[in-house]
């Protein structure tokens, strides 16, 4: 079976990226802003890495620029899951590097820990409430609106709301832990 991505999806893909580009950009805009300043990654590089993982699919299912969002929201998600589990695993010295002691004294900060705290959590409410678990993933990384969320999700926008208050509770109670 051919694993490379068909030819009808790359241009599918290369006909919407324009379309969504700036509002893909300003979404991890607001999405780094929870990031360290000197995160390697921008938002630009971030929607270039989204761009670049939606290529490497062998099949894409787009169904509008909702759903489309909503995928990109996952693929942010997992890409900056994946950039601090690599930048915890440096730190723990599978990058070593010789370092001054003024270097080493000048710790990163906890950023990459709380970005794969938050996965864990999300994976956890996943277990419990796949769909509180989509509702927080396409807000908190895809920046959905509610009516957007509820729209993609085929609930009320009212359903959206409750899931959203019981998810970040149960979130804050989970990353207090």
């Amino acid at each position: 079976m051919d694993s490379q991505p068909d030819r009808a999806n790359s241009e599918h893909l290369d006909e919407l990226m324009p379309l969504v580009y700036e509002q893909l950009r300003k979404l991890a805009a607001r999405g780094m802003k929870r990031e360290r300043v000197d995160h390697a990654l921008q938002p630009t590089a971030l929607v270039n890495e989204v761009y670049l993982k939606f290529r490497q699919q062998r099949r894409l299912d787009i169904h509008g620029r909702t759903h489309f969002l909503a995928m990109a929201a996952v693929a942010m998600r997992q890409i900056l899951v994946d950039h601090a589990r690599a930048r915890l695993s440096a730190k723990r010295g599978g990058d070593a590097v010789r370092v001054t002691l003024d270097e080493a004294t000048q710790l990163p900060s906890r950023e990459a820990q709380d970005v794969l705290a938050l996965d864990a959590a999300l994976a956890k409410l996943a277990e419990l409430d796949p769909q509180e678990a989509q509702i927080v993933e396409l807000s908190f990384f895809g920046g959905l609106t509610q009516v957007e969320i509820a729209t993609q999700l085929g609930v009320s926008e009212r359903h959206v709301r409750g899931q959203w208050l019981h998810a970040q509770a149960w979130l804050r109670r989970a990353l207090a832990d």
